[in-house]
C-alpha cells in the first residue's frame, strides 16, 4: 500500500513539473507581464481562455506560434500582442504547446 501511495505521488509530481517549468519559461520571456494561466484576464487573455478558444483546431499550434513571434491585434480586443522575435523558436513552440494543453 505504501509503495502504491508513493507511486501515485511520484506520478502527480512528474506531471506537475513540466507545467511548472513551462510557467517559469513564460516568466523568463516576460509573457506573464500580460497573461495569467487562469483566473481574471489582465492585459491579454488567460492561457486557459486561449486553450479553450483554439481547442480542436488542427492549425492552432502553427497559428499561435506565428502570433507569438510576429504579434498582432484584433483577436482579443484592441490591445496588440507585441512581436516576440527574440524568443527562440523552440521556446515559443514549447510555450504554445503548454498553453494549448491547459484545461
Amino acid at each position: 500500500m505504501k509503495s502504491l501511495i508513493l507511486s501515485a505521488a511520484s506520478l502527480a509530481l512528474s506531471l506537475a513539473l513540466p507545467a511548472q517549468a513551462n510557467e517559469e519559461l513564460a516568466k523568463k520571456h516576460l509573457c506573464t507581464t500580460c497573461h495569467v494561466v487562469k483566473g481574471t484576464k489582465t492585459i491579454g487573455p488567460t492561457y486557459a481562455d486561449v486553450a479553450k478558444k483554439y481547442a480542436g483546431q488542427k492549425d492552432a499550434e502553427a497559428k499561435l506560434v506565428e502570433k507569438v513571434k510576429k504579434g498582432g491585434t484584433g483577436v482579443w480586443g484592441q490591445v496588440p500582442m507585441p512581436p516576440n522575435a527574440a524568443v527562440p523558436d523552440a521556446d515559443v513552440k514549447t510555450l504554445v504547446k503548454w498553453v494549448l494543453s491547459i484545461k
